[in-house]
């Protein structure tokens, strides 16, 4: 498909890694309703592609994103913004089943931080920061900041990020748990795509399971999280990647997996 806001390459990278970026650079890369779709439809796409096993999504070295498009909202009633029913692509997204890793660099703000906390990983540049200022222009974060960024951070930072606007560079991002690492601004993209290798490596259908029972932690008590963990773990018992991956630690040799 072409797509206006965002471009994709799903042979960016050897070893099924395909690559999103984001595209609208005189805008920061605000995230409109019509971005939001394009990047609906690219990952649900690529989530049916058996050829992927991972995906990146970055912006430019400016800017991730700098958030929502306000112009799209300011005249906006409250009727108008629940038919418009923005966060159902957000939800579409939160379904995606492989592994989505942030590639950021300047600007994660509002909606662009919590595009990156969306993802599953995030690697960051030196330059990165990340905030939730809405609350400077009379809101608050709507697309799942203040419980993320909760999750993520602790109930001290998030509040204080979340009532006052403040930004956090990539090193206090790093320190407080929110990304995996910060690079130098010229190997952030090399970086998130040396991360997915890593994953790219593992077995697909094992991959997906193990996201799968990640992300139920968030949303369960540690009871229902084991259970349903348990649940996968045995299910991995029924894939091909399972027979090969152990029979060839026994053989001492790297297994080959297939997806199935």
């Amino acid at each position: 498909m072409q797509y206006e806001f965002i471009t994709v390459n799903p042979d960016a990278q050897p070893g099924g890694i395909a690559h999103i970026q984001l595209n609208r650079p005189k805008e920061l890369n605000a995230l409109n309703l019509e971005l939001m779709s394009e990047l609906k439809s690219a990952l649900q796409g690529l989530d049916k592609n058996e050829a992927v096993k991972v995906i990146v999504l970055s912006g430019n070295e400016k800017a991730f994103a700098a958030g929502a498009d306000i112009k799209q909202m300011a005249g906006k009633s409250a009727i108008d913004m629940y038919e418009v029913d923005q966060f159902s692509t957000w939800d579409a997204i939160k379904k995606i089943k492989k592994p989505i890793i942030a590639a950021v660099s300047g600007f994660a703000l509002g909606g662009g931080c919590e595009l990156a906390m969306l993802c599953d990983m995030i690697v960051a540049s030196e330059t990165a920061k990340f905030g939730q200022p809405e609350i400077k222009i009379g809101v608050m974060p709507g697309a799942g900041g203040t419980q993320r960024l909760t999750r993520a951070v602790g109930k001290a930072l998030a509040m204080e990020m979340v009532l006052t606007g403040k930004f956090i560079d990539a090193a206090e991002a790093y320190r407080v748990g929110l990304i995996n690492r910060v690079v130098p601004v010229e190997l952030f993209l090399e970086e998130a795509f040396r991360l997915a290798a890593g994953v790219a490596e593992m077995s697909p259908v094992a991959i997906k399971l193990a996201k799968e029972s990640v992300l139920k932690a968030f949303d369960s008590s540690l009871e229902e999280g084991l259970h349903f963990e348990r649940k996968n773990f045995y299910l991995l018992f029924a894939s091909e990647d399972q027979k090969e991956g152990m029979q060839a630690f026994v053989e001492k040799r790297p297994p080959v997996f297939k997806g199935k």
